[in-house]
């Protein structure tokens, strides 16, 4: 069987996921192995200015080196602490994302870690780059991952919805016995307005478990602005990012009425990103929803969707379906990767709105 690695680091940028896959003709995907690499802090401050567009030419190309660098190390590290011996095949590497403009008259994308840099290190094939060729061809490059979900966790006999809840939620909606992925999109928030409010208010990166949240109460008014957000109500396809959803945005709906209760203002992200994701479900009942990525680890939002969701939708976990929550992501840039290698589309073009399907990525040699 075919190995390969993928590496990914989201819009939390909270570490590089490094997950060693093996993959088989038959849309199964096995994680052999994984690893976390954490960003160090002072290279993790670049990248969040040149994010908010802070920053020159030459900071920007120093950290698309040293991102490069890390991801290839996260790889190496990978394999060292796996003690897999055989070949792998390919890596593939979404990069960190610093910018993410899908609309305008020159929409773009743009993501730090040079892959000649990763192949370089690591001797390995590395395929990068993934989201550019979909948006050349008028799409929004995201999200790429329901191609992923429909091929390892699609089902003859249930409908079925992925909810990935990063920095940003999305899902990939799964009918029964579909052919593909009928839809996917941006939800919208998913934890990453809540790790930044439970940052600057308790100095850590996440309220653990969502337990700050359950000492505040809703805050209906406010939760009524954060709904009136315009994004909300756009038709798929539809992406979005932390261009949109961050602390500025979050200051401006405050603003109008300063003092709230910091608990109070967390527990009502709590209801923004939990209203956001169910909402945006489709109306087929009986439903089952599968949640991964960090917010499948914050009980009290898990708790919350479920109770949204009762009685004829489920929430579960990807770990029900075999794949840890946490590394689903990394899991689909490995098989996006072979996608690329074997020369097969890896985009959905009703989700992304590509004018058609296409091979992704750019290949940098070993």
């Amino acid at each position: 069987m075919p190995f390969y690695i993928g590496l990914m680091s989201g819009t939390s940028m909270d570490g590089i996921d490094a997950a060693l896959v093996e993959l088989d003709g038959a849309g199964d995907a096995t994680l052999v192995a994984t690893h976390t690499e954490p960003f160090p802090a002072p290279l993790h401050q670049s990248i969040v200015n040149l994010s908010q567009n802070r920053g020159a030419p030459d900071d920007l190309g120093h950290c698309d080196r040293a991102v490069g660098e890390l991801f290839a190390r996260a790889a190496r590290n990978l394999l060292a602490s796996s003690g897999h011996q055989g070949p792998v095949t390919a890596i593939g590497s979404h990069g960190q994302t610093i910018r993410h403009q899908p609309l305008g008259d020159a929409p773009f994308t743009l993501q730090l870690g040079d892959p000649n840099v990763i192949a370089e290190r690591t001797g390995i094939t590395t395929v990068a780059d993934f989201r550019r060729r979909d948006m050349a061809a008028g799409g929004q490059g995201a999200p790429l991952v329901p191609a992923f979900h429909h091929a390892v966790f699609g089902a003859p006999a249930e409908d079925r919805v992925l909810v990935n809840i990063g920095g940003i939620a999305n899902l990939s909606w799964l009918p029964a016995g579909g052919a593909a992925a009928h839809a996917g999109f941006d939800t919208g928030p998913g934890n990453g307005l809540m790790d930044a409010w439970c940052h600057r208010h308790t100095g850590k990166v996440y309220d653990t478990e969502g337990r700050w949240a359950l000492t505040g109460q809703v805050l209906p008014d406010l939760l009524e602005r954060f709904m009136e957000e315009p994004y909300f109500s756009l038709t798929p396809p539809k992406s979005t990012g932390k261009e949109l959803f961050n602390l500025d945005w979050l200051d401006i709906h405050l603003g109008r009425e300063p003092g709230f209760a910091p608990q109070d203002v967390q527990r009502t992200l709590l209801e923004l990103t939990a209203l956001t994701i169910t909402g945006a479900l489709p109306s087929q009942r009986p439903l089952a929803v599968y949640v991964c990525g960090g917010g499948a680890l914050n009980t009290a939002l898990m708790t919350r969707l479920g109770e949204l969701l009762a009685p004829e939708g489920r929430v579960y976990t990807t770990a029900d379906l075999g794949i840890d929550p946490q590394w689903v992501e990394a899991a689909a840039f490995a098989w996006l990767a072979r996608q690329t290698m074997e020369g097969l589309a890896g985009n959905v073009p009703a989700v992304t709105g590509a004018s058609g399907p296409r091979v992704l990525g750019g290949i940098y040699p070993a």
